[in-house]
């Protein structure tokens, strides 16, 4: 077992995904948090249409996630990574021409796509290279490049807005793109050696084959919280400004991404030590908690402090589950299973808004933090029902299966 737990981690292809990883997210998120902006300036969009400017990107992700998995293993690991690099990197290029509302949506929906085929290639590739025994760990350093994504892109994107306009901001995610595609082209990652027979399953295509069934029920409460979450990303700057919070609202991120780092530092290496609900628990109440928190906010602090409760929480139960879901099937169906995962959560953050938006109309801001709340908490029935009743298993004990 010690030697099992001694394997490396920071290998080649490992760095390397994480690399690319953080380009393209740092994209993501430099454009989604401006975009909008841009719709309406350039074009004069409405708030509906800059809003779909912003989240076709989810979409075209959403649908590239249902076909990613099979595809990944058809085409190969290493070719998905470069090929879908270089159709996020073209992307990248066509906002600068964009002459039309149109055409930009066209635009959104494609570097999604391509962005849904990095994303699953990269960390398929990155979970591949993972030792078992050290499978959460692994997942949590991977996705800290996330982590520096959602800090950076926004900061990066609102700067070059002010510094150098439009122009300058899509010239920065041509220049990310290019970092991105010329780190993946370093990959020397295995592809799996298909028979005939399963090359002639991946090619049908069916939602059985595209689709992990094993890792559906965790997705479902992923699902759930990716929704419950969108609230934050959504809707904390407007109900900031109307509670006169707009101090701590502006530390929010800060904090939040501080807290996320570092416990995804520590949190992986213990739920391969001590089992999955260990953590997973945890991080519910935590979420909930930080719900609660933004709901009877009275001042800056309050928000600042549910920032922490939230960062530890969102953080620990999306790094923790995508190392649950992985641990879920063989390594053919590793690409599947990470299709499947993010599905769910895209699916969560892009719609969720839109259902929340009902919420915020009827009963306003602090009481659909409150009422989110109560989901998160109730969600921890979800996850016992989905995992934990029959998981308290250590990375020992899963490997062993």
């Amino acid at each position: 077992m010690g030697a099992r737990s001694a394997e490396p981690l920071w290998t080649r292809d490992f760095l390397l995904a994480t690399g690319v990883n953080l380009c393209a997210a740092t994209v993501f998120y430099m454009l989604m948090t401006t975009l909008a902006r841009y719709a309406a300036e350039e074009f004069g969009a409405g708030d509906a249409l800059s809003g779909l400017a912003a989240s076709m990107f989810i979409v075209g992700a959403i649908a590239a996630r249902l076909v990613g998995g099979n595809l990944l293993e058809l085409i190969g690991r290493r070719r998905t990574v470069v090929l879908a690099m270089t159709l996020f990197l073209l992307a990248s290029v066509s906002y600068l021409p964009t002459t039309s509302l149109g055409l930009l949506l066209a635009e959104r929906f494609v570097h999604g796509a391509a962005f849904g085929m990095t994303s699953t290639a990269t960390i398929t590739i990155a979970q591949s290279t993972i030792p078992p025994l050290r499978r959460s760990e692994g997942t949590g350093h991977f996705t800290l490049s996330n982590t520096v994504a959602t800090g950076l892109g926004p900061f990066l994107g609102l700067t070059l807005i002010d510094v150098v306009g439009y122009p300058g901001l899509f010239w920065g995610a041509v220049a990310l793109a290019a970092a991105g595609l010329a780190v993946g082209t370093g990959l020397r990652a295995p592809d799996l050696s298909l028979t005939t027979a399963e090359r002639a399953r991946l090619r049908r295509f069916r939602p059985r084959d595209t689709l992990a069934g094993e890792v559906v029920p965790i997705t479902v409460f992923v699902g759930v919280i990716a929704a419950a979450y969108a609230a934050i990303i959504t809707f904390l700057d407007s109900y900031a400004n109307a509670e006169g919070l707009a101090v701590g609202a502006g530390a929010f991120f800060l904090v939040f991404a501080a807290v996320l780092f570092v416990a995804r530092l520590v949190v992986g290496r213990i739920q391969d030590r001590r089992g999955d609900n260990v953590v997973l628990f945890p991080a519910i109440a935590s979420l909930a908690v930080g719900f609660a928190a933004l709901a009877f906010a009275s001042n800056d602090i309050m928000v600042i402090v549910s920032a922490a409760f939230v960062g530890f929480g969102w953080g620990t139960i999306l790094s923790s589950s995508q190392a649950i879901a992985v641990a879920l099937v063989s390594p053919a169906r590793l690409g599947s299973a990470v299709s499947t995962y993010y599905l769910a959560v895209d699916i969560g953050t892009g719609f969720g808004p839109a259902l929340l938006g009902f919420a915020v109309t009827a009963v306003g801001y602090r009481n659909t933090y409150g009422l989110l709340a109560v989901v998160v908490l109730a969600s921890a029935g979800l996850y016992h029902a989905v995992h934990g009743r029959d998981s308290s298993k250590t990375a020992a004990e899963r490997d062993a299966r």
